[in-house]
């Protein structure tokens, strides 16, 4: 099956900004591929909501980490819609361990953390490569000033993602013009991730002049603008955290 829609494929959009994404690009009459790894309940959520839209979905289980299952499901995309407009690289996991605590970073914490952000990031956007390139499309990351500052969750978050920025300017430069690739950098943003951790973040949001947190439609007023609202802009990383990081 092919379609004259546009085609957005969102990793991570179970919840929080990579489901105001969808939702957002379903607005513009995107045909959207929802991704999930384990909210499976979260992600038909998700799908009912593009669908409300009247935008087609497609509901796509699988792990970033693993190149098979991006692969599989970026040829499922292919298969349902027959293009990819826009790749959207939202999945991110983390592990909380303070910055002092250099014994509590396990090996297993470093690739749990590099295997989703980095490696995940870059699986989904070599497999997607071929098609984007075909329509003149565009990838999106979701990543964090916490790679700008150095002040995140854990000492390989903040990696993880100063990894991914730079990652960014890289794949920017080898394939234009034919794919423009930015990313958004929030600071901290409303959702599950940020329970019980209320005192620092009001800590945080004291240097901040806008001084609150993102909601997911922050980040994805960002994703949108850099996906749809210029032709020009590519290997920048758009901080999105009410000024704090400037």
């Amino acid at each position: 099956m092919s379609t004259s829609r546009k085609v957005a494929l969102v990793t991570g959009s179970a919840t929080g900004a990579g489901r105001a994404c969808a939702v957002r690009f379903a607005k513009l009459g995107f045909a959207v591929v929802v991704n999930y790894s384990k909210s499976e309940a979260d992600a038909h959520e998700t799908v009912r909501l593009v669908e409300a839209e009247g935008a087609p979905a497609l509901l796509c289980k699988a792990n970033v980490a693993v190149e098979a299952e991006v692969r599989a499901m970026v040829e499922a995309a292919r298969a349902a819609f027959g293009r990819l407009d826009v790749l959207v690289n939202n999945a991110g996991t983390t592990h909380f361990v303070a910055h002092t605590d250099l014994d509590g970073l396990t090996d297993q914490v470093w690739e749990d953390i590099f295997g989703v952000n980095v490696m995940g990031t870059f699986y989904c956007t070599r497999a997607a490569l071929p098609l984007l390139k075909a329509v003149k499309g565009n990838v999106v990351n979701v990543t964090s000033v916490a790679g700008l500052t150095g002040q995140g969750s854990s000492i390989p978050y903040c990696a993880s993602k100063a990894a991914l920025n730079c990652m960014t300017q890289s794949l920017a430069r080898a394939f234009g013009p034919d794919v423009r690739v930015n990313a958004v950098a929030p600071g901290p943003i409303n959702t599950r991730w940020l329970a019980g951790r209320e005192a620092h973040i009001a800590k945080f949001l004291e240097q901040a002049p806008l001084g609150r947190a993102a909601d997911p439609d922050d980040v994805a007023d960002v994703v949108l603008y850099l996906a749809t609202g210029t032709t020009l802009t590519t290997g920048q990383v758009l901080v999105v955290d009410g000024g704090r990081t400037m």
